[in-house]
């Protein structure tokens, strides 16, 4: 039987783990485009969700908060002008962060906040089929 102690220490060690990670800025996925624009490229999102997210979003789960899900319900629930700018929320959640979620604001370009809102946006919608 697992010990619920344990799995709440490992839970904890590795999103600490994840998270000083990005306080020493790991090297991010670049994206190369000649002109920036603001449409995200859900398969660059989906690397950039890889390797900086997945860690406490993995299949659009929370390891932190089980009540703030990536889910489409918990995305109307918890962002604030979501039901006016989708895409918007989502990049400026990912942005500024909140909470215990950092801000990717100077580690992450704006076409590559802008590629991750879609990945999210999409995989809510789809259900984050896990």
């Amino acid at each position: 039987m697992h010990e619920p102690g344990r799995w709440i220490a490992w839970t904890i060690s590795v999103c600490l783990s994840l998270w000083f990670g990005l306080l020493v800025e790991a090297p991010v996925l670049a994206v190369t485009t000649s002109s920036i624009e603001l449409t995200g490229d859900r398969e660059n999102g989906a690397q950039l969700f890889a390797a900086n997210c997945a860690g406490c979003h993995m299949g659009g789960g929370n390891v932190i908060q089980a009540n703030r899900t990536l889910s489409l319900e918990d995305l109307q629930s918890h962002l604030e002008a979501y039901s006016e700018d989708r895409l918007g929320a989502i990049e400026y959640q990912i942005e500024y962060g909140r909470n215990a979620m950092p801000a990717y604001e100077g580690k992450l370009t704006d076409q590559q906040i802008a590629d991750v809102a879609s990945y999210v946006e999409e995989q809510a919608e789809r259900g984050w089929q896990r």
